[in-house]
């Protein structure tokens, strides 16, 4: 698979109200920025963190009240009205909340407005002004605007992405991976694997492939899985890489699910356990990724065998 679509890969199979056109290469993106507590303790925001949003939104209102300036506030709203949470999904208004959160400063809202804009959710799609705001979010250190400019930039590449525009793109990944954006991190470590923007360094493509990991980010935690499996650029470690796999493979990740089944399937790492490797292997096909060694090894499975992979299956499934 080509670098930038592996790129582009890392956003997909999410459920996002930014999955059309241009954001399709923007999805999964990570929420904190958009709300950020106030310096002050935030009641709004700690009632949406315990999930009472209508009480989240009541609180900030009444805020606004007080500080008609409260971007924090607006932002907050703004979230609440795209997720659906207290009234259902309503565009308009949460892009609208957002908008006024940007024009007070506040850079996650800086960060909503500017992806509402590329997307065209709520507001009609101005690409160019879009990107204007997520600029100035990423001036003011949000992680999750660098990461998204990153893609935004990759995304513009016509053919051939000459290596200007892999450099810009390293460049806005290693902040947003500084700043903690493990989405960035995974994207910063696949430019080191294959030498586009920065130095070809697997150990630092490893470095970065671990912050993603332990930023909880799935792919992140293939990656790594695969370098410690392989010793490319950290030491070799096959049951610490069979652990990262197991954990990217429970986070529904087909690529890890495969490559457990297959561990599972020779007793490589992990014990030899036939029924494991189908059950692994049934989830990773259902997702699209074949395996022609796997679907001949598993061939010769037992009635008894498939019987018991298919209740691990159900376990599985409904826990």
């Amino acid at each position: 698979m080509a670098l930038n679509q592996r790129l582009v890969a890392i956003t997909k199979g999410c459920a996002s109200r930014w999955h059309t056109g241009l954001l399709a290469l923007l999805a999964c993106l990570p929420l904190h920025a958009l709300a950020a507590p106030a310096p002050e303790p935030d009641m709004a925001y700690g009632a949406y963190q315990r999930g009472l949003y209508q009480t989240a939104v009541n609180l900030a209102l009444a805020r606004l009240k007080t500080n008609p300036g409260d971007g924090a506030a607006m932002a907050l709203i703004g979230r609440v009205y795209a997720e659906g949470y207290a009234f259902g999904p309503h565009p308009r208004q949460s892009a609208g909340w957002y908008r006024l959160a940007a024009e007070k400063g506040n850079t996650g809202g800086e960060f909503a407005w500017g992806m509402d804009l590329i997307n065209g959710f709520g507001t009609p799609k101005n690409i160019d002004a879009g990107k204007a705001w997520l600029t100035k979010a990423a001036d003011a250190g949000n992680a999750d605007a660098q990461y998204n400019l990153g893609i935004l930039t990759l995304s513009h590449g016509k053919g051939t992405i000459k290596p200007a525009t892999f450099l810009a793109a390293a460049t806005l990944f290693r902040k947003a991976a500084e700043g903690g954006n493990a989405d960035a991190a995974l994207s910063l470590g696949l430019l080191y694997q294959a030498g586009r923007g920065v130095p070809q360094d697997d150990a630092s493509a490893a470095k970065w492939f671990l912050a993603a990991a332990k930023g909880d980010n799935a792919p992140g935690m293939v990656e790594y899985g695969l370098a410690e499996f392989k010793g490319s650029g950290v030491a070799k470690n096959e049951p610490g890489a069979a652990r990262w796999l197991l954990k990217a493979a429970n986070l529904g990740n087909p690529i890890a699910q495969d490559r457990i089944a297959r561990l599972y399937a020779v007793g490589r790492a992990l014990p030899l356990d036939r029924v494991a490797a189908l059950k692994w292997y049934t989830l990773a096909k259902a997702a699209g990724e074949y395996d022609d060694w796997l679907a001949q090894n598993l061939g010769s499975t037992t009635p008894q065998e498939k019987a018991a992979a298919g209740r691990q299956l159900q376990d599985y499934l409904n826990p």
